[in-house]
C-alpha cells in the first residue's frame, strides 16, 4: 500500500493551500509570478552567490502561511494538524507588546526543525491566538461576549484531527487517508461564505481589526501567504509598477553593503473583498472587509542571542535618530554601518551569527597538523563557513505588516495592567514543547564543528 510521509503530506499541503490562496486573492498569485521573475534575474546575474541562503528551487518553492485562531483550545488542535505535517512549534511573539496600535494576540509558528526536513520543504505557519483576558483591549463584558462566542464554534472536523493524530503518530498516512486529510485540512483555511454578523464584528472593530478578523467569524483561514524572493527591494519596485499597491516600508533590516541578516518582509495592501453580511434586522447584503494581504519575505543569516541583541539595539538607535526631514531607511542603513561587521567574517569574528562549517577542499596538505582553534582555521583555509539562514519571525517586523494592514488603530487602555503571557504559558496551553529557536541554530552550528573536529582529528572540543 502506497503511503505519504510527513514531508510530503507537508509539501503537498503547501502547495495545495498556495493554489487556493491564489483562486481567493489573485494579487497574490501576481505576488508569486513576480517572485518567480526576480529570483530568475538575481540568479542569472550572480550565479551561484545568489544560492548562498539556499538552493533557488527551495527559495522559489519556500512559503510561509499565517493564520490566526481565538482560543487555546484551537491553537492545540492546529498544533496537531501541523504535528501530522512534521511542524512544531517555535518561538514565542508577543505582537501585543510590538505594535503601537491594537494587535491583542501571541504567536507561534510551527515548521521543521531537522535541517533535513527543511531542505526538504521549509514550510512555515505564523499562528496567532487572541487574547481575550487581556483588559487593556477588552472590557469583562466583551469579553465574557467573546468568549462564549469563541466557545460555541468549531473550525475542525473531529475526521481532521483524528486523521492528523494517527500522521503524527504514524509519521505517515496511506494514500486514501492522505487525500482526506489534505482535503479536509485545506478546505479548513478556506475563506468561508457564512454570512458575517456585521454589527458583532463592527464591535469588535472598534477595539481591534486584528479581533474582529479572528472573533467575529465562525471560521478560520489564511491572513497571508508569503513567497520568499532574493531581491525584495527589486520585487517592490516591480509589483509598484504593475499598479499594486504596496504598504509604505520593508520590514526589518535595511538594505546595506554588508551580510544580509534575519529576515525583511514587506506587503501589498489588504485588499477589500466581498463578504456577506447579516444587518441587525436579519437581512443579509453584500459588505467588503479588509483583513487579508499578500506578504512576501527575503531570509538572511540567523543571529546569535548575542547578534540578536545587538539588532535590537541598532533598531534603538535608529529610532532615537529619527528626523522627518531624512528618511528612515538612510538613518537605518548609517546605524547598520556603523553597528554591524560588515563581512560574514567579521559576524563570525564578533560570535554575532550562526554558521555551519565544513573541511575546505583547499584545506593545507595532509601531515601539517590542525590548530584547535575556529578562528584559525578559518583563516588558515582548513574549514569553510555556511550562512545558517533565519527561518523564524521577528515580532516587530510582524506586527509592522499587521499594523500597514489595520482598517484602523482600534483601542488601547494602557491605564490597565497586561495580563502576562509567555512562552511557557504557551506550551502547556498546547501542551507541547516550544522550541526556542536559538537552540536549534547553535545545535546545529555545534554539530558542525564536532563533525569538523572528528574529521582532522583534533581531541577535545575546538576553541
Amino acid at each position: 500500500m502506497k503511503t505519504l510521509g510527513q514531508w510530503q503530506l507537508r509539501a503537498a499541503f503547501a502547495r495545495r493551500l498556495s493554489e487556493m490562496y491564489g483562486r481567493e486573492v489573485p494579487a497574490y498569485a501576481t505576488l508569486v509570478d513576480v517572485s518567480r521573475e526576480v529570483n530568475a534575474d538575481v540568479l542569472l546575474r550572480s550565479g551561484a552567490a545568489a544560492e548562498r541562503f539556499g538552493s533557488v528551487g527551495r527559495v522559489t518553492a519556500e512559503r510561509h502561511g499565517a493564520i490566526r485562531v481565538g482560543t487555546p483550545a484551537e491553537l492545540h488542535q492546529v498544533a496537531r494538524i501541523f504535528g501530522a505535517l512534521g511542524m512544531e512549534p517555535v518561538g514565542f511573539y508577543d505582537l501585543r507588546e510590538a505594535a503601537s496600535s491594537a494587535v491583542p494576540v501571541v504567536s507561534t509558528a510551527f515548521r521543521p526543525v531537522a535541517a533535513e526536513e527543511l531542505a526538504r520543504n521549509p514550510f512555515r505557519v505564523f499562528t496567532s491566538m487572541l487574547t481575550p483576558a487581556d483588559p487593556r483591549f477588552f472590557d469583562p463584558e466583551l469579553r465574557r461576549r467573546l468568549e462564549n462566542f469563541l466557545a460555541r464554534r468549531q473550525l475542525f472536523p473531529p475526521e481532521l484531527l483524528a486523521l492528523a493524530d494517527r500522521a503524527e503518530r504514524d509519521r505517515e498516512l496511506p494514500e486514501a487517508d492522505a487525500e482526506r486529510f489534505l482535503h479536509l485540512a485545506v478546505r479548513s483555511f478556506e475563506l468561508s461564505d457564512e454570512p458575517v454578523d456585521a454589527a458583532w464584528y463592527e464591535t469588535l472593530e472598534r477595539v481591534s481589526a486584528v479581533a474582529a478578523d479572528i472573533g467575529g467569524v465562525h471560521s478560520t483561514h489564511v491572513n497571508h501567504l508569503t513567497p520568499r524572493v532574493l531581491d525584495i527591494d527589486d520585487l517592490y519596485r516591480r509589483m509598484t509598477a504593475r499598479g499594486i499597491r504596496m504598504i509604505d516600508t520593508i520590514q526589518g533590516p535595511p538594505r546595506w553593503n554588508g551580510p544580509d541578516v534575519l529576515l525583511r518582509q514587506t506587503s501589498f495592501r489588504a485588499l477589500a473583498e466581498p463578504r456577506r453580511m447579516r444587518r441587525p434586522d436579519g437581512n443579509v447584503s453584500t459588505g467588503a472587509l479588509r483583513v487579508r494581504f499578500g506578504e512576501v519575505e527575503a531570509r538572511g543569516l540567523a543571529l546569535t542571542r548575542r547578534g540578536r541583541a545587538r539588532y535590537d539595539a541598532l533598531l534603538d538607535e535608529a529610532d532615537r535618530r529619527a528626523h522627518p526631514d531624512v528618511p528612515r531607511a538612510d538613518t537605518v542603513r548609517a546605524v547598520w554601518e556603523e553597528g554591524l561587521p560588515s563581512t560574514e567574517r567579521g559576524l563570525i569574528e564578533h560570535g554575532l551569527a550562526f554558521f555551519t562549517y565544513r573541511i575546505s577542499d583547499e584545506r593545507p596538505a595532509q601531515g601539517e597538523p590542525a590548530p584547535a582553534n575556529m578562528m584559525d582555521l578559518l583563516r588558515q583555509g582548513w574549514i569553510r563557513a555556511e550562512p545558517i539562514v533565519y527561518e523564524d519571525f521577528l515580532p516587530r517586523s510582524a506586527a509592522g505588516i499587521f499594523q500597514s494592514n489595520l482598517s484602523g488603530e482600534g483601542t488601547r487602555n494602557d491605564s490597565r495592567e497586561a495580563i502576562r503571557y509567555d512562552l511557557d504559558w504557551l506550551a502547556g496551553a498546547i501542551d507541547r514543547h516550544i522550541h526556542d529557536p536559538y537552540d536549534l541554530y547553535e545545535r546545529q552550528q555545534n554539530d558542525s564543528i564536532a563533525e569538523v573536529a572528528k574529521a582532522l582529528g583534533i581531541a577535545g572540543a575546538l576553541d
